[in-house]
């Protein structure tokens, strides 16, 4: 039986609006620009990209960004972005490898924000990822520490309650990647039950052996 995942195509066109999200892109895409070194000849795919929050802030800085996304109305609100700047360096690919809908070419840094946990089989991705990898090319991704369900409130098509950054520098290097190092990108203030709760948000930065 396939497991339930999150409808993301109906909450596209108000993705945006969310203040909460606007300041974790911002958040993840600086750590992003802290750990690694972008450069002008440099091939990026955000996978994941969803509207593309992270991408659009990485672009000014890179030879190519790619928004690669299971959501095609996510993908449009990309595009319309893309379209109205003119950018002629930021492209998109629907992608679902989990369904045989793998990216397709060779990139020199993947990121992603907040996905991982959408994501049954992190093995499975980190492998994917090491798949589009050029030679010593880097991942950078953010997300969630481990945490108790209350981030979400609605976990339906959430696969892990965050993560264990020892298991998972213990999964990058099984799948072939060193240099692994983590930082915390952001921490997210909520409300839950009427009291404050802090959320952290990692950012594992890892090269491919």
């Amino acid at each position: 039986m396939e497991q339930v995942r999150r409808d993301f195509e109906s909450v596209a066109s108000s993705w945006d609006s969310n203040p909460t999200r606007l300041q974790i892109a911002h958040d993840v895409a600086a750590a992003i620009m802290r750990e690694v070194r972008l450069s002008p000849q440099m091939d990026v795919l955000d996978y994941g990209c969803g509207t593309g929050l992270v991408a659009m802030q990485l672009q000014p800085h890179v030879k190519s960004v790619c928004g690669a996304d299971s959501s095609p109305a996510m993908l449009e609100v990309l595009k319309d972005k893309i379209a109205t700047l003119q950018l002629d360096n930021v492209g998109t690919q629907l992608v679902d490898f989990e369904r045989g809908a793998h990216a397709t070419g060779q990139y020199d840094l993947i990121v992603s924000s907040m996905v991982t946990h959408h994501v049954p089989d992190t093995a499975a991705l980190l492998k994917e990822w090491m798949r589009l990898l050029k030679p010593q090319g880097r991942i950078a991704f953010a997300d969630l520490d481990t945490e108790d369900g209350a981030f979400h409130g609605d976990n339906t098509g959430v696969f892990h309650l965050g993560f264990d950054r020892t298991r998972l520098r213990e999964l990058l290097l099984a799948a072939g990647f060193d240099e692994v190092r983590d930082t915390t990108a952001t921490v997210v203030r909520k409300e839950v039950e009427g009291r404050p709760r802090d959320f952290p948000i990692f950012l594992i930065a890892a090269r491919r052996r």
